[in-house]
C-alpha cells in the first residue's frame, strides 16, 4: 500500500474524522484542496493532516489547537499578529489534534495539501 493510500484509509484524515468542517474542492495524484470552515464557538473532532500545506486565509478568527489529549498546542491569541483575509501561510503536517474557534467570526482556510512533499 502506498503512503497516500495508507493516509486515505486513516480514520483520522480530516475529511473522514471532521467532514462537517473539511470539504474537498479538488483532488488528484499531486494535491488535495480543502475548504476548511469553523464557526464561532465550534470545535472539530480529533483529526490529522498528513501532508504539508499551503494555506490561504479567507477569513480569520481566534482559535485554540489542542492535541488528542487536550494539551494546548497553539493559542493564536498569544501571537502579536493575526493573518488577514488574503494572507498565505505554510503548515507542516499536523498530528492528531482538534481546533476550537474561540473568536466571534468564521475561521475559513483554503488548504492545498501537497501529497508528495
Amino acid at each position: 500500500m502506498t503512503a497516500n493510500l495508507a493516509q486515505e484509509a486513516d480514520p483520522l484524515v480530516a475529511m473522514v474524522a471532521a467532514p462537517d468542517h473539511h470539504h474537498v474542492l479538488l483532488e488528484n495524484d499531486q494535491v488535495r484542496v480543502l475548504d476548511t470552515r469553523l464557526g464561532p464557538g465550534e470545535r472539530t473532532p480529533v483529526h490529522a493532516h498528513g501532508c504539508p500545506s499551503s494555506l490561504y486565509v479567507m477569513s480569520w478568527s481566534d482559535f485554540v489547537r489542542r492535541d488528542a489529549d487536550g494539551k494546548v498546542l497553539v493559542d493564536c491569541r498569544a501571537s502579536d499578529s493575526r493573518p488577514a483575509a488574503g494572507d498565505a501561510l505554510w503548515s507542516a503536517p499536523l498530528p492528531p489534534h482538534w481546533v476550537e474557534n474561540v473568536g466571534d467570526r468564521e475561521l475559513r482556510i483554503i488548504a492545498v495539501e501537497l501529497k508528495h512533499a
